[in-house]
Parts: structure tokens; C-alpha cells; sequence
């Protein structure tokens, strides 16, 4: 049980694969990378990030995440969540659903400030037994956490820390994490991630 557990599920994800697509080649054509350089600079295989370009892949948050990384730019921009500096409403039914447990869970990034620092505003519920592993992010990056129900086992360099509805963390993340719904019930918590640009 971890983040190999690909992204929507739901019927628009045909709808988000090919946004993501275009994104994510909009930006390396940006960057004048070929496909190779990319691969290489986001640490995962051409044959993946060629599957992507076409929209033929369902991107897990990991690949998401080293992709935003190697194109310095956030996640949010290129699930096209992002806001600029001015106020904009982002509405639930534009809100895509990110990471889906295998017992039903699921994650959806509400909002996100365009790259390359970056904050997200995620909302996270895993269901009893559900675990999402993440990779180090960048050097300095800062996850915020909120439990509303439930209870949450957070490891960060694998060492556990038990939050309980109510309680709050902050947490360096620049080494391998993960989270954990560990209980008999549901967890949902609310997450921040902080992420500094050239880090």
C-alpha cells in the first residue's frame, strides 16, 4: 500500500490526463528539453514521460511531483489548479481528485500558487488501513498538517508521530514520508506544502 496507487479514477480522468499532457509538454517545449533530457531531470523513464505527453498515462502524485520539480514550476500548474497573485474561486467540480486508495480514500489539491515556489492546499481522507508513501521532496520543503477527524500516523525519516483529530504538525519533508490511516474509522486531515524555488 503507497502512492502506486494511480491518480482519478473517476470518468474525467481521460478529461485530466490530456490537460496534464498538454502541460507538461507545453512546459518542456518551454524549457527546450527533448524528451530525454526531461526524463532524465525528473529521474523517470522516457517511455513514461512519452506515455504522459499522449495522455495514455494515469501519473501517480510521485511522477507529478518530480516532473513540477524538474520543470521548476508546481503541481498545481499543471493540473491547472494554480491561481495568480489576484483572488480567484476555484470551484469543487474543477477540483481533481489526485490519489485514490485502494480502500476508497482519496486526495484532492483545492488550490495552488504557480511555480517554482510553490504553497498547495490539499485535503487528504484515507480510509482504516490506507498509507500513501512519498519521496524526499526538495531541500526545505515544509508540509503543514491539520487532522479534522479521525487520527493520522505521519512517519517522517522513519520515525512515527500520532496526531489525533484536532492536533496540527509541521513537518520538513525533504526526506521519505508517509501517511497513514492506522485506525478503525476514517481519517481526513488538511495539508499545506510549502516548497522553495532552486531547493
Amino acid at each position: 500500500m503507497n502512492q502506486k496507487v494511480n491518480i482519478m479514477t473517476e470518468a474525467n480522468s481521460e478529461i485530466v490526463n490530456q490537460a496534464i499532457a498538454g502541460r507538461v509538454h507545453q512546459y518542456r517545449k518551454a524549457h527546450h528539453l527533448s524528451l530525454d533530457e526531461l526524463a532524465k531531470r525528473a529521474e523517470i523513464s522516457k517511455g513514461m514521460l512519452v506515455q504522459i505527453e499522449k495522455g495514455r498515462a494515469n501519473p501517480s502524485i510521485g511522477i507529478l511531483c518530480k516532473l513540477a520539480n524538474a520543470l521548476k514550476v508546481s503541481v498545481a500548474d499543471i493540473v491547472n489548479v494554480s491561481i495568480e497573485p489576484k483572488v480567484a474561486v476555484i470551484k469543487g467540480r474543477d477540483i481533481p481528485v489526485l490519489w485514490r486508495g485502494e480502500n476508497g480514500g482519496q486526495a484532492r489539491l483545492l488550490a495552488g500558487t504557480k511555480g517554482p515556489t510553490m504553497v498547495e492546499l490539499w485535503r487528504w481522507e484515507m480510509q482504516p488501513g490506507e498509507v500513501f508513501s512519498a519521496e524526499a521532496h526538495s531541500r526545505g520543503t515544509i508540509e503543514l498538517f491539520h487532522v479534522e477527524q479521525g487520527s493520522l500516523t505521519m512517519t517522517v525519516d522513519k520515525k512515527d508521530y500520532c496526531l489525533d483529530s484536532g492536533d496540527a504538525m509541521v513537518a520538513q519533508t525533504d526526506v521519505p514520508h508517509h501517511y497513514a490511516n492506522t485506525s478503525e474509522e476514517i481519517t481526513i486531515f488538511t495539508l499545506t506544502v510549502y516548497e522553495v524555488a532552486g531547493s
